[in-house]
């Protein structure tokens, strides 16, 4: 779990059950990550509330701050902030393997599953 997570509202007061849910999901991040950056990860997530024509939307922004000077970040803007939360959740995610594929290059290499085992060469 990341340890540190800031929650911040502009415009908007955060709920007990929201901010719960977001320590959940922002904090399981970190089993992605590589061993020797989950120590030290700081999470900031600043939550908005953006008046608009058709009601009210609220927009979602989370910057990962990863030890070494990395920070990965995701922004949403939506009209159900636990539906944003997912969608962040997701973003950051995808940011996260990918930070892992230029740590660690091993891991780029094809990986041939159980039929390349019996293949002929």
């Amino acid at each position: 779990m990341i340890s540190k997570i800031e929650i911040s509202g502009s415009n908007y007061k955060i709920e007990e059950n929201l901010k719960k849910y977001i320590q959940k999901k922002i904090g399981k991040l970190d089993r992605y990550l590589p061993r020797a950056n989950k120590k030290d990860v700081v999470a900031k997530v600043v939550v908005s509330e953006v008046n608009r024509d058709h009601g009210n939307k609220y927009e979602l922004s989370v910057a990962m701050e990863i030890p070494g000077g990395k920070v990965i970040s995701a922004k949403d803007e939506c009209s159900n902030l636990y539906a944003g939360v997912d969608i962040v959740e997701a973003k950051l995610n995808g940011q996260i393997r990918r930070f892992k594929l230029e740590q660690n290059p091993h891991l780029k290499k094809e990986k041939r599953g159980f039929k390349g085992l019996f293949k002929r060469r």
